[in-house]
């Protein structure tokens, strides 16, 4: 990893950059599984169906099944070892974004301003409302949060991407695809969550699942704390690509065996690299290319159709302004206290 932070410094064409953003995170990967003291093996048999594993949401100490995955899915192979399954997180697992539920949580740690939190709810409002992921948004949200973490301890970043994201995962979980996510653990099959988010913010979302690891981008650090600067760029479209291509390469799986979901058309290059590419949730862009393709489509959403026929732009500001009036609540009860 010295390595690569020390190329991270330079400028690097494009495609380099895209290299070394899929490196660091396949690496940081390899290196969670093997700080690992329990088998990922494990996790997945904690939370099988009828094995007492609590789904998120449910309450603590109440055995819950996970949700049976949609008819019309490829079986896996059980225990098959060249074989694995890739997630992308927003709007794939995740309901929105999560970089901007981290905004949230830094905001209510004093990190971030009314008018950060107002620019990230308007954001994440034409994110739900669109279906679809705007790369200038998530950058915006990314480089934001990295010149506000620069000079801080990793450890202070993990700890609050727990106490966030703890909560977070359990309300936002679309449960079609974590029936997806138990199918391939129940075949016994690595299972990874692949990211543009912060690897601190995708580790948690991965372990709450039971999921084998996580591929986010990665931020670099000395001596335990952030430069506010990132290992080549953000895990994003081609990126991501390049981080299941590294990982692959290292775990030594067969890809035409894996199996790959995403909803955005910004992850075409990682859908078109497994032979079982599937398209959840999925934007325009990437329906349509599915449908040209002939990949399975699985859409959890509900109301989708009324929202666009209503008034969007309502309902966006909507939204904002809930957003805004909660966060100056908030203010308002920290100066008080």
């Amino acid at each position: 990893m010295a390595v690569l932070r020390r190329l991270t410094r330079a400028r690097r064409p494009t495609t380099e950059r895209t290299a070394l953003a899929g490196e660091a995170a396949a690496e940081a990967a390899e290196a969670a599984l093997r700080a690992e003291p329990e088998p990922a093996a494990a996790l997945a048999d904690a939370s099988a169906p009828g094995a007492g594993a609590t789904a998120p949401g449910a309450a603590p100490g109440r055995p819950s099944k996970a949700p049976k995955a949609p008819a019309g899915n490829h079986t896996p192979e059980p225990g098959d070892p060249h074989a694995a399954a890739f997630f992308d997180c927003d709007n794939t697992i995740l309901r929105g974004a999560a970089i901007f539920y981290l905004g949230v949580g830094l905001y209510r740690h004093g990190f971030l301003t009314r008018r950060d939190i107002a620019r990230f709810a308007w954001q994440q409002a034409w994110f739900r409302l669109h279906g679809a992921e705007d790369p200038d948004h998530i950058s915006d949200a990314q480089h934001t949060a990295l010149g506000l973490v620069a000079g801080k301890a990793t450890a202070e970043l993990e700890a609050l991407c727990e106490e966030v994201f703890e909560h977070v995962v359990a309300d936002k979980i679309w449960p079609g695809t974590r029936a997806l996510v138990q199918m391939h653990l129940d075949a016994g099959q690595r299972v990874w969550l692949v990211t543009a988010a912060p690897l601190e913010v995708a580790r948690v979302i991965a372990r709450r699942l039971g999921m084998t690891g996580a591929l986010g981008t990665v931020a670099e650090a000395h001596d335990g704390l952030y430069t506010g600067r990132l290992v080549g760029e953000l895990l994003h479209g081609p990126a991501k690509a390049a981080a299941v291509s590294a990982l692959a390469r290292r775990e030594r799986l067969d890809l035409d065996r894996c199996a790959a979901y995403s909803d955005s058309a910004n992850d075409i290059p990682m859908l078109s690299l497994v032979g079982h590419p599937y398209v959840v949730n999925p934007d325009g862009a990437l329906r349509r290319h599915a449908r040209a393709q002939g990949w399975r489509v699985r859409d959890f959403r509900t109301g989708r159709k009324a929202a666009r026929i209503g008034l969007p732009a309502a309902a966006a500001l909507g939204v904002l302004a809930g957003a805004t009036a909660a966060a100056v609540a908030l203010h308002r009860r920290r100066r008080r206290a």
